[in-house]
């Protein structure tokens, strides 16, 4: 920017400072009032820093303002002046724009203002400048407290932060292209803060008590100072290591050469000894072209090999947001009597000012004195300091202040906090994974002093290190820290770097960890397990409660007759915080006149004799017509007969809320989950916890990292080898490693001519080599299997066979039955069939088509994309309950008028009709056809007419033949899966003044017990007789709901066979969608409860007729635990079944025994002897074991809905 570019009064202003005259520099009278200005001009610039751009662009920092900062030293208001305006102009352009613009324009104003920032440090580089800054500190801090005025405490701050943004300007890469060894600019910066004299006063300031304020300052500057440098490398300095230096870089350059050579080599042998002047043409056969013929290649044979169809291609070009992560730093060596200053500096500093500095700033950032994301310096102080000090002839005690059990719990915090951040704030994640960076070099270091600490001589040190140890082991939130790394690690966020130091830090730890629990016989950890908990439903609008008698009304009045007549007589003040009107509610007048009578009801029934007076006069004020609450003139007498009215009267409650509302909040509390943290101990296996690294992500992340094994240093590629031996050999999964990207890796490693010196990685490649082809012998899919990231499971299938999972005792997919060819075939053939019917769920259709075995809606349509029939499972969206409204034809109301005069007189008319019933139509349905139709006046006409229980013969009896099986194994097919919402609808609950026979489900429970529901009926036992436990002791009954809690409780309670064995032993259903489970109804008596498990014990013990007694059952999930349980023996008391049955009243059902109401035969107890029905197809949300992902309680309800197929009108 030129001169004449520049705003008038700006350059009248910078024209008023004053003007060098070789080395002299003359001041203006007016040069304080100029400085003054320009620091207010700074203060109104706009975003483009247009101000800032125009002094850089005049240099007046390089001609001005250090000139009078170094001749004007003693005029303490100008120097004051002008270090403030040194401080704004050299503050960070990040600070000045907030971030790095993303449009053009503000980006080149961002980047013109480095380039004078780079300008100005350059600038700095002066001993005179820092040697006039260091003798004012030093006055400055020479100052009691007492005699220090606050300007000085400002001026020592404002010389703090000019360093700090000197040192903070990035470099110029343009300008320094030097090699390792030269000078740059931040060099001399460096040197001259150190010729000055700075460097001990910031040793100074770190360790001195009443300068405790400025340890953030001088943190801050240190980390800068030290910002291209490596602490090994400072460590090593000066100890005899420049030889040491000069022979690593021998040795790399030795490296390059014989891999210059080796490529020489290769090129020398390819080269045919005769030369010819026509490379001639070939054919590749077996090798196609694009068209269908053979390659033609016209290049030598030498050339053959490193033929490929990309020759000549133009490299992809990657998207932005897919290119990996640029490195934050690039490493560099300084000049040597920098790194020498720097390396006295480190060790005064651990010395004298390491342990209490970072003592300072971690209470600061406890208490949050702190700027936001200060914590960074002290992580990579921490990191420095300690790595020095251990490379450095270790001492423990000079970083003892960060060597501790809080050191690792505030790292491992801050690095929990930074991931998380960097999962949520996407366009800041780059940032956020660079302070992650900080954190996990941090952490690393800890690790290396904890185990430097294990080879010290001292015991002291020694047992110091195995309690850190012992802790940070112990601990679940440390070891899950690298699997949740790993597994979230992402190349286009995170530099290689960051990975680089992962996968160390991971082998540092595994190996600590692995020699920890050696010198051990067992190792217990702490073990936490987060439980997902849905929120109970609401329930629904309680039910009123009861009105109070006139009895009890009548002796409410008589005690608060003497309260009135106190409040009455002014004996007792009235309250003046009751108002029964609001204005500026939303509800009606009339409505809050209504509300101000339950207002006083409710006071009177409460017993609040004084609010329920205030609240009637108040009310009579606002509402005086209509003389509701009397009239103006109403007297004592008057008021407590109104009173007394207001208390008797039987006025209606508030107005429960809408169903419909209802089902809304229940639906938004069904999708809040309640997390809660259980905290458990459990003995420690090391290879159980190294197999959870056997993962895709971990494996992808070292295969990514191993691609630069050139780049990277011995220790890192040996990390990543022993991590991936870790994997292969010590787990035995070799296959893991079975994966095209890495023999890429291992194909490039065994060619390259350098490849001698990765012998770990060699070896590492020729040992999964052999295992493929091994594999590959008799598993010809392995080859395919190359393509895809392999989890244990997809191993196991691999070396095993295929078909092994299917029959293994711990494959979740073993539930599963595998599709077979005829199965897929016959799938297919349904498919095309049924496709174009219109009306119809086409995988409804063909689940009804399906032989055994049964497969669910998820099943079918997971096999029809599979078959590339369907495109995904949104193809075959699952039709709404209560959406689809079916009208009756003409043709169905004539049939349904023809069943109705052919079975009018059966015993269950409803019954016959819905069996033979062509259109689904549920039971509430069909009788509000009948009812429209006028078949029938009044419901009562279809109650079924059941028989006396004394008449029942009972199945298995003495000369009493069994019913058929068929009868009712149609009805279950038939009406029982659309009929349990109509019945519930129509009919209420069960009659629970029915009680179960002596002996009932005996058969059934029999046959259930033979084709494998053995667990199933022991749960239902041990229930049982638990219940009838508690029941006795407590001498309360109550509903008892039966919670599968087991995959094979849950499939048991979805099985219709078992839904009739519960009918028969008398347990009561869900009766609407509130209810999820079965339930014991409360007047069960003990003593039934007790027969009826041993009804059901006695097929499953035993086969029939072999006597046996009640036996301890097993206990049930949801038991309580074995210090709960009662004294008492479950099933004690086995003359309990000999017992008559004593019937209990039940207010579950209201009506006699003799009481008839909307049933199907197979809840007849007339109809004892029925056939199992087979297990209808489980619905859409049942889904697969392998797959199911959803909490039991929340899959329970969704299967059950689903199932109660009921179209509603």
């Amino acid at each position: 920017m030129d001169w004449y570019m520049m705003n008038c009064e700006l350059l009248a202003t910078c024209s008023a400072l004053g003007y060098l005259e070789g080395e002299v520099y003359h001041r203006e009278p007016d040069c304080l009032e100029s400085v003054k200005d320009l620091i207010r001009y700074l203060r109104h610039e706009d975003e483009t820093r247009d101000i800032r751009q125009q002094l850089g662009a005049a240099q007046i920092l390089q001609n001005d303002l250090l000139p009078i900062l170094v001749q004007y030293p003693q005029d303490k208001v100008l120097f004051d002046a002008v270090i403030r305006l040194m401080v704004n102009l050299t503050q960070p352009a990040l600070l000045c724009f907030g971030k790095v613009p993303s449009d053009a324009t503000s980006r080149h104003h961002f980047l013109q203002v480095l380039s004078y920032l780079q300008a100005y440090k350059e600038a700095f580089a002066s001993e005179k400048v820092f040697g006039v800054l260091s003798e004012k500190l030093y006055d400055l801090l020479q100052l009691d407290w007492e005699q220090r005025q606050d300007e000085d405490m400002l001026l020592i701050e404002r010389i703090l932060l000019l360093v700090r943004n000197v040192l903070h300007i990035p470099p110029d890469p343009t300008e320094e292209q030097g090699v390792d060894g030269d000078a740059s600019v931040h060099d001399r910066v460096l040197w001259a803060l150190h010729m000055s004299g700075m460097d001990d006063l910031l040793k100074f300031l770190a360790s001195a008590q009443v300068e405790q304020q400025w340890a953030l300052h001088v943190l801050e500057i240190i980390s800068l100072m030290f910002r291209d440098q490596s602490a090994e490398e400072l460590a090593a300095l000066g100890q005899g290591q420049a030889a040491a230096e000069h022979g690593e870089d021998i040795q790399e350059l030795e490296t390059l050469r014989q891999r210059e050579l080796a490529e020489k080599r290769a090129r020398a042998l390819q080269r045919p000894s005769r030369h010819s002047r026509f490379g001639g043409s070939y054919v590749l056969q077996g090798l196609k072209a694009i068209g269908d013929r053979d390659v033609i290649f016209h290049k030598g044979l030498h050339n053959l090999k490193s033929y490929s169809h990309d020759m000549g291609k133009e490299t992809r070009r990657v998207p932005r947001r897919r290119q990996a992560a640029p490195e934050t730093e690039t490493p560099r060596r300084s000049a040597r009597n920098v790194r020498l200053f720097l390396r006295c500096f480190c060790q005064d500093f651990l010395e004298s000012c390491y342990n209490r500095l970072m003592l300072l700033v971690k209470d600061q950032l406890v208490r949050e004195k702190a700027q936001q994301h200060d914590e960074t310096y002290y992580l990579w102080a921490t990191a420095f300091f300690m790595a020095f000090n251990r490379r450095r002839g270790f001492r423990p005690e000079l970083v003892s202040e960060t060597v501790s059990v809080r050191a690792f719990h505030f790292i491992e915090q801050n690095l929990t906090t930074y991931y998380e951040m960097a999962l949520m704030d996407k366009k800041e994640a780059a940032t956020w994974a660079r302070r992650m960076h900080l954190a996990l070099k941090a952490y690393q270091e800890l690790l290396r002093t904890v185990q430097e600490m294990d080879r010290s001589p001292e015991q002291a040190v020694r047992d110091s290190s195995q309690v850190i140890k012992s802790n940070i082991f112990y601990l679940m939130e440390y070891r899950e820290l690298f699997l949740t790394l790993f597994r979230k690690f992402d190349e286009t966020k995170q530099p290689r770097s960051f990975l680089r130091d992962l996968v160390e830090t991971a082998h540092l730890f595994l190996r600590m960890l692995e020699r920890f629990c050696q010198g051990r016989s067992s190792l217990v950890v702490q073990s936490k397990r987060v439980r997902k908990k849905k929120k109970k439903p609401r329930a629904p609008a309680a039910i009123a409660p009861q009105p109070p008698s006139t009895a009890e009304l009548e002796e409410l009045w008589a005690g608060l007759v003497p309260q009135l007549q106190a409040c009455l007589q002014g004996e007792v003040p009235l309250p003046e915080d009751v108002v029964p009107f609001d204005a500026a509610s939303e509800t009606p007048v009339e409505e809050q006149r209504t509300e101000a009578l339950l207002q006083i009801q409710g006071c009177l029934r409460g017993a609040r004799a004084p609010q329920a007076l205030r609240l009637l006069r108040s009310a009579r004020d606002i509402w005086p017509e209509g003389d509701v609450f009397g009239t103006p003139d109403t007297g004592p007498p008057e008021e407590m007969q109104l009173l007394r009215e207001i208390l008797f009267a039987p006025l209606p409650g508030h107005a429960p809320p809408k169903t419909e509302e209802l089902e809304e909040d229940e639906e938004e509390e069904e999708e809040e989950e309640e997390e809660t943290v259980q905290v458990s101990e459990k003995e420690f296996n090391f290879l159980d916890y190294l197999k959870r690294f056997a993962c895709a992500p971990v494996v992808r992340a070292l295969v990514v990292l191993l691609r630069g094994y050139a780049r990277n240093s011995p220790h890192t590629n040996h990390c990543a080898a022993r991590l991936l031996h870790r994997l292969a050999r010590d787990l035995h999964m070799e296959a893991l490693l079975f994966q095209l990207s890495l023999f890429t890796l291992f194909h490039r490693l065994l060619n390259d001519p350098a490849a001698g010196a990765y012998q770990e990685l060699v070896a590492l490649a020729k040992f999964i080599l052999g295992k493929f082809f091994a594999l590959a012998a008799t598993n010809k899919k392995a080859f395919v299997e190359l393509l895809f990231w392999k989890s244990p499971l997809a191993i196991r299938e691999m070396t095993e066979g295929y078909g092994s999972l299917q029959d293994g005792e711990g494959a979740g997919r073993s539930r599963v039955p595998p599709w077979t060819p005829q199965q897929e075939q016959e799938l297919r053939e349904l498919y095309w069939k049924y496709k174009e019917v219109e009306g119809e769920d086409i995988i409804a259709t063909i689940l009804a088509h399906l032989p055994a075995p049964g497969r669910t809606r998820r099943q079918v349509v997971k096999q029809l994309v599979r078959l590339g029939l369907a495109s995904s499972a949104k193809d075959f969206p699952r039709e709404r309950k209560g959406t689809r409204i079916v009208l009756w034809t003409p043709e169905q109301e004539e049939e349904l008028t023809r069943l109705f005069e052919e079975f009018q007189g059966s015993e269950d008319v409803l019954g016959n009709i819905m069996r033979h019933l062509t259109a689904r139509r549920s039971r509430a349905r069909v009788v509000e056809k009948l009812l429209g139709l006028g078949l029938v006046s009044e419901r009562k006409e279809l109650y079924k007419k059941r028989r006396r229980k004394g008449h029942v013969p009972v199945p298995g009896a003495a000369g009493t033949p069994a019913l058929p099986a068929q009868d009712s194994s149609a009805e279950d097919s038939d009406g029982e899966e659309e009929d349990e919402d109509g019945d519930e609808a129509e009919e209420g609950p069960m009659d629970e003044h029915w009680t179960p026979e002596e002996g009932a489900g005996q058969g059934l429970a029999h046959r259930l017990h033979q084709e494998g529901l053995a667990g199933p009926l022991q749960w239902l036992e041990n229930c049982l007789r638990r219940t009838a436990e508690d029941r006795q002791v407590d001498g309360v009954s109550h509903p008892v709901p039966l919670v599968p809690l087991s995959e094979e409780n849950e499939d048991a309670m979805e099985d219709r066979r078992f839904w009739a064995l519960l009918r028969q032993l008398g347990l009561r259903p869900p009766s609407n969608e509130q209810e999820s489970f079965w339930r014991i109804p409360a007047a069960i008596t003990p003593q039934q409860l007790r027969r009826m498990a041993t009804s059901i014990a006695h097929h499953h013990h035993s086969p029939p007729g072999s006597p046996q007694g009640p036996l301890e059952p097993p206990r049930c999930p949801q038991d309580p635990a074995p210090a709960e349980q009662l004294p008492a023996r479950l099933g004690s008391g086995s003359d309990s079944e000999s017992e008559e049955p004593v019937p209990v009243p039940n207010p579950a059902r209201p009506g006699t025994k003799r009481q008839r109401e909307f049933d199907s035969e197979d809840e007849d107890d007339g109809s004892l002897g029925m056939e199992l029905a087979p297990a209808a197809p489980r619905s859409w949300e049942d889904e697969d074991k392998d797959e199911d992902l959803q909490p039991r309680g929340r899959r329970k309800r969704v299967r059950r809905l689903e199932e109660e197929e009921e179209e509603e009108g």
